[in-house]
């Protein structure tokens, strides 16, 4: 069990691998068929904002290994001539939103990042007047719309797939168990809407405050209404950095076990690997990307760079991938919002993806259980989405 639960700044502000972000009420930019019309027979400029120039190491790291992955894109790009232009946004919104301008001003057509999601919010406000729009890095729905759509893994999308897997497989009455923090009240939001759609039964919500005294007292409540016999599932939004080890542990010491009743996890479980050997977990599902194309991502980068890249490099290269498929479609309003949210999606290093009209996106997803120690797929990731579109 952790010693403590994590009460630092960086995870209420950044995106990262465990889905804690800064929910904004975003003052979004109008909606309408945003975007730049082009000329596919020319060459394509295409920003690249980092967080580079903040001065701090894991924003640095952050930063190459998104260069990096997407130059690895460009490199497979075929009959397609994109001008990928590196832009430095630092740790600040009002940096990346006059280094937005600054691209825009040298002949971008389509923003790719920043990362964080203020600052994704502040360059999609300084852009949208000029009719460009931004595929940002973040994760956070609440930025989504007008010109901005976030690329990283919503928590909707994660809840939409994994509540309709437990409904189709017996676990339809599902109470969800929450942190009471900005993260954890939008996760819980994200799993009761997956609920309603899905047909499966909505048994209530538990949540805790995010202290270990808070967890602690929480954890016969949640026992006592899983004993009473009308929960098959629960679907917890506690990452591994923060509540998840300790629920893991308190949990089965009251009787409420992950091989009895599912544990469903919103974020990631493998992050550390580590958490896999957590015994309380055993038995416990939650959704990744599909893991084959991810490999063979790692595994190409690894050859390039002679390091393992950033857990979201792939989303860079997941935006210069769908460019590049949309300017190779000839169609001179490939980057406008009806091009870029054609039905059918596009192929990513995590699986096929597609951009929503609405900001968001939907990510195919794997299913998988951890036994003993490993992640075993049990439902794999849809191969496409059907429809019209590349």
């Amino acid at each position: 069990m952790f010693a403590i639960l994590r009460n630092a700044r960086n995870p209420l502000l950044r995106i990262g691998v465990v889905l804690s972000a800064l929910w904004l009420a975003a003052c979004q930019p109008g909606g309408g068929n945003t975007g730049q019309r082009i000329d596919t027979s020319d060459t394509v400029a295409v920003a690249l904002l980092v967080p580079g120039g903040s001065g701090q190491p894991g924003d640095e790291t952050l930063a190459l290994s998104l260069q990096q992955a997407a130059q690895l894109a460009i490199a497979d790009l075929q009959g397609v001539k994109i001008d990928l232009r590196v832009y430095n946004t630092g740790a600040s919104p009002a940096l990346a939103a006059q280094m937005a301008n600054k691209a825009v001003d040298d002949g971008a057509k389509v923003i790719l990042g920043p990362v964080f999601a203020e600052s994704a919010n502040a360059v999609g406000l300084a852009v949208a007047n000029r009719n460009v729009n931004v595929l940002s890095f973040s994760n956070n729905a609440d930025i989504a719309g007008g010109n901005v759509f976030v690329l990283g893994q919503t928590f909707q999308n994660t809840a939409n797939r994994l509540v309709g897997y437990a409904a189709s497989h017996g676990k339809r009455r599902i109470l969800i168990v929450n942190d009471q923090t900005p993260a954890g009240e939008v996760g819980a939001r994200a799993i009761q809407n997956a609920i309603s759609r899905s047909g499966a039964t909505f048994a209530g919500k538990a949540s805790y405050s995010f202290s270990q005294q808070g967890v602690a007292s929480a954890v016969p409540g949640i026992a006592s209404r899983v004993k009473a016999g009308d929960v098959d599932a629960l679907f917890l939004t506690a990452d591994t950095a923060g509540a998840l080890p300790m629920l893991a542990q308190l949990l089965p010491d009251q009787g409420v076990s992950a091989q009895q009743t599912t544990f469903i996890g919103l974020t990631r479980w493998d992050i550390p690997n580590a958490t896999l050997s957590i015994p309380g977990l055993q038995g416990g599902w939650f959704a990744m990307p599909d893991p084959g194309p991810n490999l063979q991502f790692q595994s190409r980068y690894q050859a390039a760079y002679g390091s393992a890249p950033h857990p979201i490099a792939g989303l860079a290269y997941d935006g210069v991938a769908a460019i590049g498929a949309l300017v190779r479609s000839g169609r001179p309003d490939a980057l406008t919002r009806s091009g870029l949210t054609q039905g059918a999606g596009f192929v990513g290093v995590n699986g096929i993806f597609r951009l929503l009209p609405d900001g968001t996106n939907e990510r195919a997803l794997s299913v998988v259980e951890i036994r003993n120690g490993q992640t075993v797929v049990i439902e794999g990731a849809p191969r496409s989405f059907g429809g019209a579109g590349l």
